[in-house]
């Protein structure tokens, strides 16, 4: 059974309000200095900064969301199995370690947290709260090994 131990969703769909309400303090602005309310333009506004608002809020639930499972660790495009993670703790980061979701870096405002597969490779993960995520795959790692000591 999959079960999600730990998930970051990149940003929330909340975030489209942000041009809607733009323009209704534009409107309360013009309303509030005693000249013509300008209803047609703000409202034209207001969908148009949603509409621009709605690409950038996909992009980042899609390639900056991660979810921790009992199966996998997904990071943006990328899936990582679990029974290949090996270890979360003591692990350093080699010069040029792969980071996982197929970025060249970490994401900005994102910590990576170095994570060993069972073939000895380290990759990069990353998480806007990188304790949290260590402490899922830690569980996670702790869960495959008790598994293959049955």
């Amino acid at each position: 059974m999959d079960r999600t131990l730990y998930s970051e969703p990149g940003v929330g769909w909340v975030s489209l309000v942000w041009g809607p309400l733009f323009a209704v303090l534009g409107a309360v602005a013009e309303l509030a200095t005693g000249g013509p309310v300008h209803w047609i333009p703000w409202l034209l506004i207001a969908v148009a900064l949603c509409g621009l608002t709605i690409p950038w809020v996909y992009a980042r639930r899609r390639f900056l969301s991660l979810e921790v499972t009992t199966l996998a660790l997904r990071q943006g495009r990328e899936s990582v199995e679990a029974k290949r993670i090996a270890d979360v703790t003591d692990v350093g980061t080699p010069v040029g370690a792969r980071v996982l979701g197929g970025g060249w870096s970490v994401p900005n405002k994102y910590d990576e947290l170095p994570v060993k597969l069972d073939d000895g490779t380290v990759v990069l993960a990353w998480a806007r709260d990188v304790e949290a995520l260590k402490a899922a795959l830690t569980r996670l790692v702790e869960a495959n090994e008790a598994n293959e000591a049955k």
